[in-house]
């Protein structure tokens, strides 16, 4: 038995140094864009770190001709740490607090992300977009943008230019939506609760949210920030049974495709129900910030790396190429969501 356990020591501490030799070079050139890119996200907000990354990394794709040695651990990366950075996530989500300050703006959020989904899928269909770009492009533009991507792109098996192509879709109107929605919001009249509603609800990512609500805050005096993080934060739990309905029909199209059964267990995004353990592991022992926010910070940082990973695995020129129609989609997406957000609000009497 000790020479049995001896024996396995042996093996895994082989399999662990063959793991290091083979992915540190490239894991650690992630880490090298990920850190500037990062303090750049702190000083440009409304850009945010995983778009300083990508575009970091498509340079350093054009600067080392050579990547063999730094392929494994750049995949790590793109697809392992990604998957990291959604379970680390739930350590943010304090269920019984999003529940309970949320459920006003559920009626909101399904209307926003049932539009999203529609309007990508048919105009996946009527200009024949890749499937896998507009599904990313619907899931972060009715979500929360780079989270949800990161989360769904696994589950779908989308490469690493289809997640740069999303990101930088939802990036666009990100920025847009950061710079006229507080203006917008004061000739609409909101109140201010309404636009708390409105910021959380049409605005893709959460840096960019904050970035309204603050604005919107600077110039009417008030404290709509916490309500328009809450709202977000909401629409991050759709990120459960998006994935879990897409890892559903990709195993039915994928034994259409081979005429056999295909293993769901396979394809199954076991990294979300590590997420939803998180979330309920916050809920139930009701963590301190003090832990949270460490881990928070954590799957920020974790997502900019992966994004470091797939600019590097990006060609920037075909990148531009083909990134009308999705812009298109995007742009669609975002004016539906932005609609349905202010329709809602008015029916529902909040305005």
């Amino acid at each position: 038995m000790v020479k049995y356990q001896s024996n396995l020591k042996k093996i895994l501490k082989g399999e662990n140094m063959a793991f290091i030799k083979q992915n540190i070079k490239g894991i650690i050139l992630c880490l090298l864009i990920a850190i500037p890119a990062w303090f750049l996200g702190k000083l440009v907000p409304v850009v945010g770190g995983p778009v300083f990354a990508i575009l970091m990394g498509m340079v350093i794709n054009y600067v080392i001709k050579d990547k063999s040695s730094y392929k494994s651990g750049i995949t790590f990366t793109s697809k392992k740490i990604l998957q990291y950075a959604v379970i680390l996530l739930g350590f943010g989500m304090n269920l019984t607090d999003i529940l309970m300050k949320g459920k006003q703006s559920l009626p909101i959020i399904i209307a926003t992300i049932t539009t999203s989904l529609v309007i990508s899928y048919v105009i996946c269909r009527l200009l024949k977009i890749p499937s896998k770009i507009s599904t990313l492009v619907g899931v972060g533009s009715s979500i929360c943008g780079g989270s949800a991507i990161a989360a769904t792109a696994p589950v779908i098996d989308a490469n690493d230019e289809e997640i740069a192509q999303a990101i930088s879709v939802i990036f666009l109107f990100n920025v847009i939506a950061a710079l006229i929605f507080p203006a917008l919001g004061s000739f609409l009249g909101l109140s201010n609760e309404g636009f708390g509603l409105f910021a959380g609800t049409a605005i893709n990512d959460t840096s960019s949210v904050t970035a309204a609500a603050a604005a919107w805050d600077g110039i009417h005096m008030s404290n709509t920030l916490e309500a328009a993080t809450i709202v977000k934060l909401t629409r991050t739990l759709a990120i459960i049974p998006i994935t879990l309905v897409l890892a559903f029909v990709r195993t039915r199209k994928e034994e259409k495709a081979e005429g056999g059964n295909v293993s769901l267990k396979k394809i199954f995004p076991f990294f979300i129900l590590y997420f939803v353990l998180a979330a309920v592991i916050t809920t139930v022992f009701n963590l301190s910030p003090v832990i949270t926010t460490p881990l928070k910070e954590l799957s920020k940082f974790f997502i900019i790396m992966a994004m470091a990973a797939i600019g590097i695995n990006t060609n920037i020129v075909h990148l531009i190429k083909s990134e009308t129609k999705p812009i298109f989609m995007g742009a669609c997406c975002w004016v539906g969501i932005a609609g349905v957000s202010l329709l809602m609000q008015n029916i529902l009497g909040i305005w």
